[in-house]
């Protein structure tokens, strides 16, 4: 070519300035152009983010330092003091200069609380009032702020000081300037601006060397040379010995490669006309006008059979899509399409064993499971027989003789009448030369092609042999069921008259890989059955399995556990002092071993608090953070959570902590009717009236145990006499396929029927709610309330005098003869003589006796105070100190409880009045009555 002034380009400069142009219109050239161009724009906006950064950075470490400095000069040692000085600037001056020096700040300026400055680092700001608002730091509270104004723009903090009232009595401020928080910033440019630089040389560099890749890999062309080249391409596909046929979207032929041709037989004008005008065979031509895919269908051409491929091209340039057909001869592969096709069953027989055995976690579904996947495809006939370990969800034994017998598990056959011995009988390996003793002896899959010529099956069991040859079986696979090395059972395959081929090689393989999938998933099934058991049995342990006497309630019961896995659902009926009981039920999240040992933990803490009778709110109060104390217990305090396991590596592996419960704790009153109960995130109860009316009543929504942060609040009913309630977890109202509204409308119509004693009402209720297979666990408790009857309460109140006691004390003997219990009198007199001296000497009014005679007398005696009596030990010159002894010594049981106006000490007799210990000698009531707690 020519160059400016119409000469051939000489010299080193134009040359180079050729090769750049080549290099520039080339695609690596123009790769590496937008290349630079990226690398350009993210270098710069991170240079500039880094400054941003940095310019931020800067200013809260001036802002962390002020108030750091600020702080500590605000609470160094006798500020206050100097402050209330005859001259604070004369001893807070030096002070304040080497703070600023040694804290490295700009100024440190003490205020009085009105902003005049004491000190600072400029003396002609001294008795100056500080600009800015200065109420904040007045009032009490620290802040900083980027400071606008005289004398000087700058970072400060100010924080006030108090004397040893906690009263503000000044300020001190801090600060650096904003000056120079910039320099530092600016400081750091350099290097900021150097990295961008290396950066950007780095990413250059980067972008050169993808270029020069690409540059060897394109040669260098241009866009129009490697079109070209592509071209080029096109003229080669011709030569591969697969057909390429190209149809437009409207099914003409575009192209068709020599192979095409060949194979098709189109002629040479075939490109451009309609596939329908190619002569094609009519099932060729149908699916290239369809348009639809297709993969290796074979399609006849003549006397060839085609593998035909069929895909969409991608629309291009807003062009509609056409199709593209390859097809290649596979005449010499129809012999072999057979055995590919029974190749291509075994594989999907496979695949549907994996997904349809094992899909519950039962060991004898298992075991049907397998039989039935593999009839008819593979067998005509497959028993299971499995240990009866197994069965029970046990670990085998290796013991001597063990895989002697097992016992039929499930069968599946083609036809109904199977002359094979029916589920649940026990079979024999008698015979070691029988195919199942040779198999359960090897370890591996053993073939009994003829079952005519099988002399150990045969000698196994004459008769029973003799009617399986007559009625056809005469090919038998026996594979041993093992999984982590340990047999498990037995799969046998049997052919019959209906399948005339015996199994092979080939056949044994595969049944051996059948069985060794579905042992996994039968101990898969024993492992989960028997934790499943383990977890009932020691969740039924922790349950309650006799409730306990009282009268203030008839109550039935139901406790069932999840087929998936037992849970955390319990439930108690706990007496409380003053014929008062407690009703408890709770769920504790999770399933297993480690959800039913929570639950016993929980339950075991309800007891224990109980005792204190707590109220309701306070109750679950206590136990959520005991709940919380346990987690961090069991969690520790610088390790993994620890988790459950029975140390073969058959563990869950679920935390050991308390996962998270809810629960109701109810409290009823048979004397008032009250009933006082509280929610921990738990269901509310049913209360069902008298005509069979029911509700559910609103309680204040809680928290559940373990989460925290919120108290708990109760709330009161008064029960009708006669009514019922109904406490329940929500696994009973609640399922995959039924929602909490639905189940609570069931459950309101299920307890609407009248006339039912609590056993009768607990079955109806699981009747008509409970699902086949249950995936949580339920318990329901139903109690009656009943009402303690007016002639078993007496009453008294107490005035504030000593010559009361006897009054009492007299009333107290007089209805004890009208009820017919006088051998309690002089028990029941000394109580009530040390309980009431007590409580008018310590209590406070008003004080109140109360009697009650349930299946014990109780006596109560409240007062308005609530201080705790304790029970002590007199020495022998005490002149007082043994009331609460001789109460313990007589009564059979006493405590205290506390309500919202004072507390109730109670003392409980029997009413065979056979723990009184027989006195030494008369007392003195009278004299009794100054003993002193």
């Amino acid at each position: 070519m020519t160059g400016r002034f119409g000469r051939q380009p000489t010299g080193w400069g134009s040359r180079l300035f050729a090769r750049l142009s080549r290099w520039a219109h080339s695609v690596a050239g123009q790769v590496f152009a937008l290349q630079a161009v990226i690398v350009l724009l993210l270098i710069t906006a991170a240079a500039v983010a880094l400054v941003v950064q940095a310019r931020y950075d800067g200013e809260r470490n001036a802002r962390d330092r002020s108030l750091a400095a600020a702080e500590a000069f605000a609470h160094a040692p006798g500020l206050p003091a100097a402050l209330k000085s005859a001259d604070p600037t004369a001893e807070l001056q030096p002070l304040a200069d080497a703070a600023r020096v040694a804290s490295g700040v700009d100024f440190i300026a003490v205020m009085t609380t009105d902003g005049i400055r004491y000190t600072d680092s400029r003396p002609e700001l001294i008795g100056q009032r500080a600009v800015g608002n200065l109420a904040r730091a007045a009032a009490g509270e620290s802040f900083t702020e980027t400071f606008r104004g005289e004398p000087s723009d700058a970072v400060r903090a100010v924080v006030p000081v108090r004397d040893a009232r906690g009263v503000v009595v000044g300020l001190v401020g801090t600060g650096i300037e904003v000056e120079n928080v910039s320099d530092v910033v600016e400081d750091q440019l350099p290097l900021l601006l150097g990295a961008a630089a290396g950066a950007l040389l780095l990413g250059t560099g980067g972008a050169a060397l993808v270029s020069r890749r690409l540059r060897r890999q394109t040669r260098g062309l241009g866009a129009a040379e490697m079109t070209r080249m592509n071209e080029h391409h096109e003229a080669v596909l011709h030569a591969v010995r697969e057909g390429v046929l190209i149809i437009g979207a409207d099914h003409r032929l575009a192209l068709a490669n020599d192979e095409a041709r060949r194979l098709l037989d189109l002629t040479p004008d075939a490109e451009g006309r309609h596939v329908g005008e190619l002569g094609l065979d009519p099932r060729t031509t149908e699916l290239l006008a369809s348009g639809r895919v297709a993969t290796d269908e074979v399609h006849r051409a003549g006397d060839r059979l085609l593998a035909i491929n069929v895909r969409p091209t991608k629309p291009f340039a807003g062009e509609p899509s056409g199709t593209v057909m390859t097809l290649r001869d596979s005449t010499e592969l129809a012999a072999l399409s057979g055995r590919a096709e029974e190749a291509r069953s075994r594989l999907q027989l496979l695949y549907d064993a994996g997904v349809r055995i094992g899909t519950t976690l039962d060991v004898v579904r298992t075991a049907e499971e397998l039989s039935e996947v593999a009839v008819p495809r593979f067998a005509d006939f497959v028993t299971v027989e499995l240990l009866e370990p197994v069965l029970r969800g046990d670990e085998p034994a290796l013991a001597a003789g063990l895989y002697t017998e097992m016992r039929r598990a499930a069968i599946t056959g083609v036809r109904p009448d199977s002359p094979l011995q029916p589920v649940g009988d026990v079979i024999r390996f008698v015979v070691p030369t029988a195919p199942m003793a040779a198999a359960l002896d090897a370890g591996h899959a053993v073939l009994a092609a003829d079952l005519h010529a099988a002399m150990g099956w045969r000698a196994d069991d004459t008769a029973g042999t003799r009617v399986a040859l007559d009625y056809g079986l005469h090919s038998l696979i026996s594979v041993p069921l093992q999984a982590r090395g340990i047999v498990l059972g037995m799969a046998n395959f049997w052919r019959a008259a209906d399948t005339p081929d015996a199994f092979d090689e080939e056949d044994l393989s595969f049944a051996e890989e059948l069985g060794a999938r579905a042992a996994v998933s039968i101990d898969n099934a024993r492992r989960f059955t028997r934790e499943h058991a383990t977890a009932v049995t020691l969740q039924r342990s922790l349950l309650p399995r006799v409730l306990p006497d009282q009268s203030a309630v008839d109550v039935a019961f139901r406790y069932l556990p999840a087929k998936a896995g037992v849970g955390g659902d319990w439930f108690d009926v706990i007496p409380l002092p003053g014929a008062r009981v407690a009703l408890v039920v709770g769920d504790v999240v999770g399933h297993g071993v480690h959800a039913a040992a929570t639950m016993g933990r929980l339950r075991t803490a309800v007891h224990n608090f109980s005792t204190l009778d707590l109220p309701p709110d306070e109750l679950l109060g206590h136990l959520d953070e005991l709940i919380n104390r346990i987690d961090q217990i069991d969690n520790g305090s610088g390790g993994d959570r620890p988790t459950t396991g029975n140390g073969d590596g058959e563990g869950m592996g679920e935390p050991a902590g308390v996962t998270g419960a809810t629960c109701l704790y109810a409290v009823y009153d048979p004397v008032s009717g009250r009933c006082v109960m509280a929610s921990a995130g738990h269901p509310g109860p049913a209360l069902v009236h008298g005509d069979g009316r029911v509700e559910f009543p609103e309680l204040p929504a809680g928290l559940p145990l373990g989460v925290g942060g919120m108290p708990f609040e109760t709330a009161e009913l008064r029960l009708p006499e006669g009514s019922r309630l109904v406490l329940f977890t929500d696994g009973l109202v609640e399922d995959r396929d039924r929602d909490f509204d639905t189940g609570l409308r069931m459950l309101r119509e299920t307890l609407s029927r009248p006339g039912r004693s609590p056993e009768q009402a607990c079955s109806d209720v699981l009747a008509a709610m409970l699902y086949p297979v249950p995936s949580d666990d339920i318990a329901l408790l139903i109690a009656d309330t009943r009402r303690l009857e007016a002639d078993r309460i007496a009453e008294w109140e107490v005035p504030g005098e000593a010559s009361a006691v006897s009054r009492v004390r007299n009333a107290g003997a007089a209805q004890l003869s009208a009820w017919d219990l006088e051998d309690l009198s002089f028990t029941t007199e000394l109580i009530l003589s040390e309980l009431v001296t007590n409580a008018i000497r310590y209590g406070s009014a008003p004080v109140r006796v109360r009697l009650l005679r349930d299946r014990s007398l109780i006596c109560e005696v409240s007062d308005g105070s609530s201080t705790s009596p304790h029970l002590r030990y007199a020495a022998t010159t005490d002149e007082g100190g043994r009331g609460l002894f001789l109460v313990a010594q007589y009564a059979d049981r006493w405590g205290t409880r506390y309500t919202e106006r004072g507390k109730v000490i109670w003392a409980e007799l029997p009413l065979t009045g056979g723990k009184e210990p027989p006195p030494p000698a008369p007392l003195d009531l009278d004299a009794l009555e100054d003993l002193a707690w």
